[in-house]
């Protein structure tokens, strides 16, 4: 424990953690808002608030083979600051996009404004692997999963919170501080320049078309000749199911099942119990992650999570469903852990910018091949429980993929010594 938030005595990476915490923050309260605002206002069309959702994670798909070779070629810390005051100007205009009600200008700004977005997590995932030991890593991650653990314990409530008392509108505006906020503090950050710019100092008039597709092949090609990365980077297109499912199922069991008519103050229920359950989560993955061997934490954790999952679709009470709820959160955060605080520490730093740029990609394609795969089937095709079956039964798979192929790789003591052309 004494290790987790020693941690905090480097400056920049308290710096870099906050900047992360107030980043999400301007990414999770106007989006709650604008979810329940769709559903309230459009109750009988669910496919808006689906399309909200994939508003999230088409535009990662848009610009995937950009975001890992700027992280490489260009400043780090330059790129994750002006993400941020972007998009606060980016929620300027979507707040100007709900004040003339022309809703598929509101899906362009938010399309993108998470665009934008993309840019950040390569950049400052790429920072910090520079700033900390290799034996930080997984405690790091393990702070990050409390981050988002906190968000999932008040983010919700939050955004509800501001929607009944600011409007949608003064949840965008929330936003907009939030990200402004969080500029602020990288900027405030000391970083030297070899973690900024491992690969040197770029032009981006240097940046074409042909450099692009190069660095992009190269990002490729050092995953595919790295077994080990390679393994561990193939699960999170199943990952990408899990957060596009998740992100809506549950209010949609909410509404449509377990509690109709006061949903709302069921979901922030159980945003509080899902949080908690992450947040203890968090604390234990961090703990767990010193004491096992990650293959095994992860393993472990996806099978827990997935029969959870699965049993969430046998239950038909509400405080039933809260307690599966909670063995996810519990849970969740051993898989990210594992996963996070493992690849930082197989790959060469000049690589990471792009190898995160591959990541984020097949998170984001799968992501959005299941909310098109919701919005498209439900509820006039599949019932709501298939999907819970769906989700929980991919997670599973994952656990027993990696159960049969990490070991072997293991005991090839691979190294992430790839060369690099």
């Amino acid at each position: 424990m004494q290790k987790l938030f020693s941690i905090f005595q480097n400056k920049n990476y308290a710096l870099l953690f906050l900047a992360s915490f107030t980043s999400q923050m301007g990414g999770i309260i106007g989006l709650t808002a604008l979810l329940f605002y769709l559903l309230d206002r459009f109750s009988e069309q669910p496919a808006y608030a689906t399309t909200t959702e994939l508003m999230l994670s088409l535009p990662a798909l848009a610009v995937f083979f950009l975001v890992g070779v700027f992280a490489d070629k260009f400043d780090r810390q330059k790129i994750a600051k002006n993400c941020d005051w972007i998009c606060a100007a980016l929620s300027i205009l979507l707040l100007f996009s709900l004040y003339i009600e022309w809703l598929p200008f509101t899906f362009a700004v938010l399309f993108l404004r998470n665009a934008v977005k993309s840019f950040f997590t390569p950049a400052q995932t790429s920072l910090i692997q520079g700033i900390l030991s290799e034996g930080e890593y997984s405690v790091a991650v393990g702070l990050n999963q409390m981050v988002a653990s906190l968000f999932m314990l008040f983010g919700n409530g939050l955004g509800v919170f501001c929607y009944w008392t600011l409007g949608v509108e003064g949840a965008v505006m929330v936003d907009a501080a939030s990200f402004v906020v969080s500029g602020l503090l990288i900027q405030a950050c000391r970083i030297t320049k070899e973690v900024r710019m491992p690969n040197g100092k770029h032009s981006i008039r240097q940046l074409n078309v042909g450099s692009v597709w190069k660095d992009f092949k190269l990002g490729l090609s050092y995953i595919l000749n790295h077994k080990l990365l390679l393994a561990l980077v193939s699960g999170f297109s199943l990952f990408g199911v899990v957060n596009g499912g998740l992100s809506v199922m549950q209010v949609f069991i909410l509404k449509y099942k377990l509690a109709p008519r006061n949903y709302e103050e069921m979901s922030i229920l159980l945003g509080i119990v899902f949080g908690a359950g992450f947040l203890l989560g968090s604390i234990a993955a961090s703990i767990l992650s010193q004491k096992l061997k990650l293959h095994h934490l992860l393993i472990l954790a996806l099978m827990i999570s997935g029969s959870a999952t699965i049993s969430g679709a046998l239950v038909s009470n509400i405080w039933l469903y809260m307690v599966s709820s909670c063995l996810i959160a519990l849970s969740l955060p051993s898989i990210n852990v594992a996963i996070g605080g493992w690849i930082p520490s197989i790959v060469n730093p000049k690589m990471m910018g792009r190898v995160q740029g591959w990541v984020n990609p097949l998170m984001m394609l799968s992501q959005s091949l299941t909310l098109l795969f919701i919005a498209g089937l439900y509820p006039a095709f599949i019932a709501l429980e298939s999907l819970y079956w769906l989700v929980g039964g991919c997670l599973i798979v994952v656990g027993v993929f990696y159960m049969i192929i990490l070991p072997k790789f293991l005991e090839l003591k691979q190294t992430a010594d790839v060369t690099i052309d």
